[in-house]
């Protein structure tokens, strides 16, 4: 299957997660701050217009990952949720009314040549159905270790750039996690309709994980700054969500001298993403 459809799909879900993303830190920002890990802060956020946008925002975005992961490879899919940064800078600009410098635009610009450098020189491929539960319990039970690490080390830190990286890098373990068990489920759907995708495991494992992660989010914005959360985000989620592609679905990337554009591309979104994260300290 070709590759025009899944990239249409993950751009459309990557723009309508960014505008969620920007509703969502809008609205977490007029909630009381917590030190721990507070339950109640859904039911504050739920009481937020801005925060239900935001869902609304996050579910269309479900809807285009779903179908992005249902006509490609993981490995191709998630790593284009990094231009969530970029369109969530983009998008905040707008709503305050302010103009990006051209030192942003070069962020951006580097951000996207070096997201088509690296997907392009590593050239994912495969799109394997069928994951043996083996592979699974290894895998959820690895991601559920880091989740809990991760998130319990953010939490035990006062407000600030640990906290809220520690937070982020949580997060975005269970976005990955989430993304391959969406891809699971939605293979099921497709192979045998809705009853199977309703007795489906994966289908309830990854609402239970997007659940966790959308938790998680919510206390890594209030945690610290956006220069720290935002990073461990963005590049943990594609990151997680290549190794998870490879070892759950045998997708394949090229090697050999192919890795050293593939590490150029990685070291211009690196550069870029930080540099448009400091810059979302600012954004409204």
């Amino acid at each position: 299957m070709g590759v025009v459809l899944p990239v249409l799909f993950a751009l459309f879900a990557a723009f309508s997660n960014a505008l969620g993303t920007v509703l969502q830190r809008r609205a977490s920002l007029t909630v009381p701050q917590s030190d721990g890990f507070r339950l109640g802060l859904i039911l504050d956020l739920l009481r937020r217009p801005l925060w239900l946008a935001g869902i609304l925002a996050v579910i269309a975005a479900g809807a285009g990952q779903a179908a992005a992961l249902a006509t490609g490879p993981l490995a191709l899919v998630q790593p284009l949720f990094v231009l969530e940064l970029p369109f969530a800078l983009l998008i905040a600009s707008l709503m305050a009314r302010q103009r990006l410098s051209g030192a942003l635009w070069r962020a951006v610009a580097g951000v996207v040549a070096g997201l088509g450098i690296t997907l392009a020189a590593a050239s994912p491929a495969g799109n394997r159905t069928d994951v043996p539960l083996g592979r699974w319990v290894l895998a959820l039970v690895a991601c559920g270790v880091a989740v809990a690490a991760l998130a319990g080390a953010g939490l035990r830190r006062p407000p600030g750039r640990a906290r809220a990286g520690c937070l982020g890098a949580a997060t975005a373990v269970c976005y990955a996690l989430t993304a391959a068990l969406m891809k699971s489920a939605v293979h099921v759907l497709e192979e045998g309709g809705a009853g199977a995708f309703l007795t489906a495991w994966e289908t309830y494992a990854f609402g239970a994980t997007g659940i966790c992660a959308l938790l998680l989010l919510g206390h890594a914005m209030q945690g610290g700054p956006l220069v720290a959360s935002q990073p461990a985000l963005t590049l943990g989620d594609a990151s997680v969500s290549v190794a998870l592609g490879v070892v759950l679905y045998e997708e394949q990337l090229r090697a050999g001298w192919w890795l050293v554009p593939q590490g150029l591309g990685v070291a211009l979104v690196c550069a870029g993403v930080l540099a448009l994260a400091r810059a979302g300290e600012d954004a409204p």
